[in-house]
Order: C-alpha cells, then sequence, then structure tokens
C-alpha cells in the first residue's frame, strides 16, 4: 500500500497562489507517477497535473490546459514529495485537490491506484 498526505490547500483572492504538497509513504517503489486531481461541486473529477519518471532519468509532465502557464508540478525524490505550485489563480481553480500515485508505461494513460484524502482550495474573485 502507498499511503499519500496532502497539505497546503486553503482560501486565497483570484490572481493569488498557493502551493499543494503530498507527501507518500509505504511501497512506492510500486509507482512511478504521481499526479493531482481536482473535484468542484456537481462537477467531474479532473485531472490537473502529473509527473512520472522513467528510465535514464526521463522525467514527464503533462497538464490539462485550463492550468498551463500557471501551474507547476514537481517532485522531490528525496523526501518522497510532490508538489503543485498554483499561480494566477481563478475562480474556476476552486475544488478539492487530490494527491494520487499510480504507474506510468508511456504506452496509455497513467493509472493511479492510491488517494490522498483531499485538500480544498477556494479561490474568490
Amino acid at each position: 500500500q502507498v499511503q499519500l498526505v496532502e497539505s497546503g490547500g486553503g482560501s486565497v483572492q483570484a490572481g493569488g497562489s498557493l502551493r499543494l504538497s503530498c507527501v507518500a509513504s509505504g511501497h512506492i517503489a510500486r509507482t512511478n507517477c504521481m499526479g493531482w486531481f481536482r473535484q468542484a461541486p456537481g462537477k467531474e473529477r479532473e485531472r490537473v497535473a502529473y509527473i512520472s519518471r522513467h528510465s535514464f532519468g526521463q522525467v514527464l509532465t503533462k497538464y490539462t490546459d485550463s492550468v498551463k502557464g500557471r501551474f507547476t508540478i514537481s517532485q522531490d525524490n528525496a523526501a518522497n514529495t510532490v508538489y503543485l505550485q498554483m499561480n494566477n489563480l481563478k475562480s474556476d481553480d476552486t475544488a478539492i485537490y487530490y494527491c494520487a500515485a499510480g504507474v506510468d508505461t508511456l504506452t496509455t494513460t497513467p493509472r493511479f491506484d492510491y488517494w490522498g484524502q483531499g485538500t480544498q482550495v477556494t479561490v474568490s474573485s
């Protein structure tokens, strides 16, 4: 099992910034991919960004279009932590944000098997 604990959520005005953190523990060697998802009230869960590690040190990141240029996902392998730096926040970014871990084989969409409990992000206009 892999345990994920998010932190860093909160309330901010539009245009502001927040940084989410997710610390992983347990059998993390089973995973090579970590991502952030979000779910707003009345909406389906949406994948925001993910970062995956591959052979020869290759690191891949991917973002949903609505956050490109505003959000940055990064990882501190030594600390087993993944971050989501969110800048220029908009009211549409309001949601519960979930950290997830899984496997990216590069042949299909990454599979996320482990999930955190979520952290609320509220952006007021």
